[in-house]
């Protein structure tokens, strides 16, 4: 089955600033189910294996779509790199939660898509903002979780959580492209500001979708205690533990061969299972 790319499309909202996604999907005369990636910390839609992933979940009958939030630091002129490190800084929850609503009013009026099924997958930090945005909005009813977190609460503490209050910024490396990501103290006084809201414990017990709850066994960054905990907190979910395999499920930056990661094909198949059998054929 032939997968149609319509890549950089620009997404407007007004909350925020422009930013780009990506669309892919089969030729089909029946309306797809309409699939949305959501990626995490220091992510961006054309990151590693992302692609293929991509098309993978198109081919199997869906519209699938990707995209880079506004403020993840890349630009709608270089979609690549983190070229707007002052972007990257002024990022918030609030932010990546209204430009992934931005997403779904974007692409949910798409002739192409059945709306009555939508189904959100997010990875990282993006699990998390997905779990809380299920929570919200009645038009998702499926939601599947890639190594997410278990709870938005993840910032310095202690005295380094003093030096950021008083400086109004700290720094991380990013290990790949060396660069030193800003992060200013607006980002914890949004979270502040909302904490009930970026309850992630909380929305995950009140979600209504059909869960999918996907973690390797090995994963360097979240625990996959944080995935069975999850699990307990939505008894209703699915917890699918894959042995071995790490946060990004084999994938990595640059991604050069044309074939999935083995532990990543894994994911994307368990995925297209699940969304057929509870969501497509309910």
């Amino acid at each position: 089955m032939e997968v149609i790319k319509k890549e950089n499309i620009v997404i407007s909202n007004p909350e925020t600033k422009d930013f780009l996604a990506d669309a892919y999907y089969p030729e089909s005369k029946q309306k797809l189910p309409l699939v949305i990636f959501v990626h995490g910390y220091k992510g961006y839609k054309d990151w590693g294996a992302w692609g293929l992933m991509a098309e993978k979940i198109a081919k199997a009958g869906f519209f699938f779509v990707k995209f880079n939030s506004s403020h993840n630091g890349t630009t709608t002129n270089d979609p690549h790199n983190f070229g707007d490190l002052e972007a990257f800084g002024q990022n918030n929850y609030s932010k990546e939660l209204s430009d992934l609503g931005a997403v779904i009013d974007f692409f949910i009026t798409d002739e192409r898509v059945d709306d009555q099924k939508v189904i959100l997958i997010g990875h990282s930090r993006g699990g998390g903002i997905s779990i809380i945005k299920t929570s919200e909005d009645e038009r998702i009813n499926g939601l599947i979780t890639l190594a997410s977190v278990d709870t938005l609460e993840r910032f310095p503490t202690g005295n380094a959580f003093e030096n950021w209050k008083k400086e109004g910024v700290y720094y991380v490396m990013n290990g790949r492209t060396k660069q030193e990501m800003p992060h200013y103290f607006q980002f914890y006084k949004d979270f502040e500001e909302n904490v009930h809201r970026f309850d992630v414990e909380r929305a995950m017990e009140m979600a209504k979708a059909h869960i999918l709850i996907i973690h390797g066994t090995n994963d360097e960054s979240v625990a996959p205690k944080e995935a069975e905990h999850l699990h307990i907190l939505n008894p209703n979910s699915e917890l699918f533990l894959i042995d071995n395999a790490n946060h990004t499920f084999g994938a990595k930056e640059p991604w050069e061969s044309p074939d999935l990661p083995e532990d990543l094909n894994k994911a994307i198949e368990k995925c297209i299972d699940f969304i057929n059998n509870k969501i497509v054929h309910e």
